[in-house]
């Protein structure tokens, strides 16, 4: 079965001018552009290949990379409007439509939105919606525990932190006082089950929490040191924004890594300054 706004491994059935033709099983041949088509292509040969509608509304394989894919979570560019709504690089040839029904506030050109990209069940065309709380699904409590690492998908600023979308499925918060650095709308983060909150809703970290936290970053410090020449200007005295902004980790975690490195005479140490031993 073809996967629309998908990837596909087809076999090429036969090449003409207008390109190579895969064996789409029930849908039939699929065409791949001339353009897409090397030298090295072979009847026969199994090629993978991104399956989605033409200008024409034809299924047609490009071996182009898109920035998503139907299911996914993106954070998209308005590359034009008009009557019926607005139009999304998504990195295809053709963009990628949102209706004007599916627009939280009227979208314009050169701005960026977070949206879900799906098929429409009655026009069978891929579009893409705004309203990306109905497309969250709810975590069963088991498969998300403390401690777990997630894919973190900045959405929006709220007064207590930073909206999130988790695993490209669930939604999730990291609070203030979990973050380290200043997010934007569209940022992906490698983060941290805190907790599944009763509502379904995860809160989470960035980097990792606990006392790993304290190990993982203390290697990290120690890889930044050598790649920088063995010494960094930062110490028990350095402002704790400029930690955060530096390294993404709060004062706490920076100077429990500095304690561990001393340990282990690795490190010489000022307020303002730690350096490797050579």
């Amino acid at each position: 079965m073809i996967r629309l706004g998908d990837y596909n491994e087809l076999r090429i059935t036969r090449f003409t001018d207008h390109g190579a033709y895969l064996d789409g099983g029930e849908v039939g041949e699929i065409l791949m552009p001339k353009s897409y088509v090397t030298r090295r292509m072979r009847h026969d040969d199994v090629v993978k290949v991104f399956v989605y509608l033409d200008q024409q509304e034809r299924l047609v394989g490009t071996t182009e990379e898109p920035l998503a894919k139907v299911g996914d979570f993106a954070y998209l560019e308005v590359s034009w409007v008009n009557q019926f709504g607005a139009f999304l690089n998504w990195g295809l040839m053709k963009d990628l439509f949102v209706p004007f029904s599916e627009q939280k506030m009227s979208m314009e050109i050169g701005k960026s939105y977070i949206v879900y990209i799906y098929v429409d069940p009655e026009t069978h065309r891929i579009v893409a919606s705004a309203k990306v709380e109905r497309y969250l699904s709810m975590p069963r409590r088991g498969d998300y525990y403390r401690g777990r690492h997630v894919d973190v998908l900045i959405w929006q600023k709220s007064p207590i932190g930073f909206k999130a979308i988790i695993d490209n499925a669930y939604a999730g918060m990291i609070y203030d006082d979990q973050t380290y650095g200043n997010y934007h709308t569209g940022d992906r983060l490698d983060g941290t089950v805190v907790q599944l909150r009763s509502d379904g809703r995860l809160d989470v970290a960035e980097g990792r929490i606990g006392r790993s936290r304290y190990v993982d970053f203390a290697q990290q410090l120690e890889d930044e040191l050598r790649a920088c020449g063995g010494t960094l200007p930062f110490g028990d005295a350095s402002d704790p924004d400029d930690i955060a902004e530096r390294f993404h980790v709060s004062k706490k975690t920076f100077k429990r890594a500095l304690g561990q490195l001393y340990r282990a005479q690795k490190v010489v140490l000022t307020p303002n300054s730690v350096t490797l031993k050579s």
